[in-house]
């Protein structure tokens, strides 16, 4: 019987159950946190334990591998991205909002999870075999977003051009933001998305008309 169905039914769900998943959601934490630190390669699966505080045979019962531990953090902040791109997508108007829209939440997920966009951008390199195949196309709907909301600003007069070259360039510039990004600083997140946006549309616009005079 699923948990779901437990938890319809009135049966309690068991204390071991609920502690499985925290210890998972644990696991992913602290392994984004070690990847991140110090490499895919240079974390240990004994050092991963110890961190999370979990002997390796129990480690293993939960992860499966290593790799399988990279491939489930890195899905879970692929799909987040895409899950917050989506909603943009559905619910703005225009292609100039949109695109704001995608910047700010494109921030917000590397303000949030720094780590994980730090695993992601430079150890995906380690998975291999359907697991590579598997996050590469979850990475290129993501890049598909941009790239679509750019050729609705062409085709609404307002983008230059919407060239996988501008689509790379921009996440290109979004992505390292991480690097000096400052959750806590004198200028919010969304402050800071809002100037790079300006900073992208000035690039991508085309120059406005003037109204002629009545």
């Amino acid at each position: 019987m699923s948990e779901d169905a437990d938890a319809m039914s009135g049966i309690p769900v068991s204390k071991n159950r609920q502690h499985e998943e925290t210890t998972g959601e644990r696991i992913l934490r602290v392994a984004a946190e070690k990847f991140a630190e110090k490499g895919y390669h240079g974390t240990g699966v004994a050092e991963l334990g110890d961190a999370a505080g979990i002997k390796r045979g129990a480690l293993y019962y939960h992860i499966g591998s290593k790799e399988d531990l990279l491939f489930r953090l890195s899905r879970r902040h692929v799909e987040e991205a895409l899950a917050r791109g989506r909603a943009v997508m559905a619910n703005a108007v225009g292609a100039v909002g949109k695109f704001r829209l995608l910047v700010r939440e494109h921030l917000r997920t590397l303000a949030e999870r720094r780590s994980e966009v730090i695993v992601v951008m430079h150890e995906m390199h380690a998975l291999t075999g359907e697991r590579a195949v598997q996050l590469k196309a979850l990475r290129s709907e993501y890049e598909e977003l941009f790239a679509t909301v750019l050729q609705e600003g062409v085709e609404e007069g307002a983008f230059r051009s919407a060239d996988r070259i501008e689509v790379l360039g921009v996440l290109s510039m979004l992505n390292y933001t991480y690097v000096w990004l400052d959750p806590n600083g004198p200028v919010s997140v969304d402050e800071i998305a809002d100037r790079l946006a300006d900073l992208i549309l000035h690039g991508v616009q085309l120059p406005q008309r003037d109204t002629p005079a009545a």
